[in-house]
């Protein structure tokens, strides 16, 4: 049976101030000490209503909350009260989501996947693939489980990367959070300070350290973007922990990836020894063939159909393939071109292909100048399949 009171006193009513014990429990023996008398002088005297401060207060035996009574609520009360504020939670993780937003969090535990973290009566989790790679390279030496333990009871930005209240995951990332804050600072051409993360046969998985001494982005080096020789296994040139350098080639913003290299951070060695190649004077070098200046020269597959389109553009009267030679070593299969830096002589400008270990000399006869080239060039390379 619930006892309704108020709690403190009341002008003109000498109610008992402590209904209550120090413990927030009620105190059923202060109960058996008060006047009858005076409840029947406050009903027959009610106090005037106030908007502000109309309480009812019920005594429970449950912790009291501090400026607000409780109520002593049934087991079912309880729970539709639980289950409303659970939803609204999910509701709130939604749209976190859906923005973008970054959320701070506390780390109550963590497991053999990943971490515990709390959100508002919810507990989410942060698998280790999503954390930052700053947690890792900090500690080298422990496990991720170790780095896990010494984590919990602290705080951490993430974003809400899948809330499905149907099936109860709540999932975050550290790494998301950090894109959105670094990312922006980081442009196609800039040169980091990096470590290698996780080696793969397709590449290599790269933590760019930032001024702060954090390694907040993680960008892959592709395995042909590795050395300008040609490499057969990643693991023959990097090791996890390297700390090497690297160049940022291309960034997805929407798939939040950057692509990363090492070889260009150095010319192609082709371009600085072309003429040891392919020689000036048409004698052959130790280290290539040559073809004799009265025979055809076959064009690399897929180059003929290059330039029959180039003729088709506006300012470009002759294209030719003026000699050829072969390299010692293999960079790549694929058909590669360049245009040389070199500047025009007669209005010839020369184009490099490459495939495999043949390379080609192709002479542009033109009117435009080298930005009118490499627009012709990309207007063609848009139409050849």
């Amino acid at each position: 049976m619930l006892t309704a009171a108020v709690v403190g006193s009341v002008t003109g009513l000498p109610f008992p101030p402590q209904i209550f014990g120090s413990d927030g429990s009620c105190n059923p023996t202060i109960l058996t000490s008060i006047n009858p008398s005076l409840f029947s002088n406050f009903l027959r005297n009610p106090l005037p209503k106030r908007p502000s401060c109309a309480f009812r207060v019920s005594v429970s035996s449950g912790p009291k909350t501090e400026g607000v009574e409780q109520a002593q609520d049934s087991p079912s009360t309880d729970d539709t009260v639980r289950q409303a504020r659970r939803s609204a939670d999910w509701k709130a993780a939604r749209a976190y989501k859906e923005s973008g937003f970054i959320y701070e969090c506390r780390i109550e535990g963590f497991n053999g996947g990943g971490l515990l973290v709390r959100f508002y009566s919810l507990l989410g989790f942060v698998p280790y693939p999503q954390l930052s790679p700053s947690h890792a390279c900090k500690e080298q030496e422990k496990s991720i489980q170790e780095i896990a333990k010494g984590l919990v009871g602290s705080r951490i930005s993430v974003k809400v990367i899948q809330a499905d209240e149907e099936n109860r995951k709540l999932i975050f990332s550290e790494k998301e959070a950090l894109w959105s804050k670094f990312s922006p600072k980081v442009k196609v051409g800039d040169i980091f300070e990096a470590r290698v993360g996780s080696i793969e046969d397709y590449g290599a998985f790269i933590h760019l350290l930032f001024p702060d001494g954090y390694y907040h982005l993680t960008g892959l080096v592709h395995v042909s973007e590795v050395s300008w020789d040609l490499v057969q296994d990643v693991r023959d040139i990097l090791n996890v922990g390297d700390d090497i350098k690297v160049k940022v080639i291309q960034i997805d913003r929407e798939k939040s990836r950057v692509t990363l290299s090492i070889k260009q951070l150095e010319d192609d060695p082709l371009l600085e020894t072309l003429d040891k190649v392919i020689p000036q004077d048409g004698q052959l070098g130790s280290d290539n063939l040559g073809i004799p200046g009265n025979l055809k020269i076959e064009p690399l597959p897929g180059l003929d159909i290059i330039c029959e389109e180039l003729l088709q553009e506006d300012g470009i009267t002759d294209v030719r393939i003026s000699r050829q030679g072969f390299e010692r070593r293999v960079v790549s299969q694929d058909l590669q071109l360049w245009l040389s830096n070199a500047p025009a002589v007669n209005k010839q400008f020369t184009l490099l292909a490459r495939a495999g270990r043949q390379v080609q000399e192709i002479h542009l006869t033109t009117s435009l100048d080298q930005e009118g080239i490499k627009k012709a060039l990309q207007n063609v390379l848009e139409r050849v399949p």
